[in-house]
């Protein structure tokens, strides 16, 4: 992690007083009583962070990142997809897609090939390298939610896909359940 050091305020006449820059220091938490889905919103950061940690540990042996987990993942879930519909899926830029796809498919993860009938569609496909790696990352992630899962009887598992699907934008529940049902 980077260390950030700001300019001494007293020293340099550049950098504007604390009442400029954003008012006196707030000192008092952000209370459960007032917020309490503060409590929900700080439990979906450590989910997400030890969720994603031990995939983490896998991709940097790749010099890959998490956008490179999750293009191997949509892709090894449903092979032969359109680069279009993965561009959709992930709500990235073509060119942020473009450069993890190459990194992907020149390191032999993905392979792109032309489509049948309209040979502009690029479809993309996981090599036998690319899936083994996507079980790879998968597995550490399967045990966390099979443990958490274990905890839970089925009304409480029932609950908790109920909750992820609502967390998704309304317009998007009935792509996203069609997509997780193939």
């Amino acid at each position: 992690m980077t260390d950030v050091n700001f300019a001494d305020e007293a020293e340099d006449p550049e950098v504007p007083d604390r009442a400029e820059r954003g008012g006196p220091l707030v000192t008092a938490p952000v209370s459960v009583a007032d917020r309490p889905e503060i409590v929900l919103i700080e439990l979906l950061f450590y989910a997400y962070r030890d969720f994603v940690s031990d995939p983490d540990a896998v991709l940097v042996n790749f010099n890959f990142g998490r956008a490179h987990h999750r293009v191997l993942h949509f892709v090894d879930r449903h092979p032969g997809m359109r680069v279009a519909d993965l561009l959709d899926i992930l709500k990235i830029t073509k060119q942020s897609l473009g450069r993890v796809l190459k990194e992907l498919i020149d390191t032999g993860f993905i392979e792109q090939v032309p489509g049948p009938v309209d040979r502009r569609q690029r479809l993309l496909y996981p090599t036998e390298k690319g899936r083994a790696l996507s079980a790879r990352l998968t597995e550490p992630q399967a045990r966390r939610i099979n443990a958490a899962l274990a905890a839970l009887d089925p009304a409480g598992r029932a609950a908790a896909e109920r909750f992820l699907k609502l967390m998704i934008d309304a317009d998007e529940r009935d792509k996203v359940s069609r997509l997780i049902s193939r």
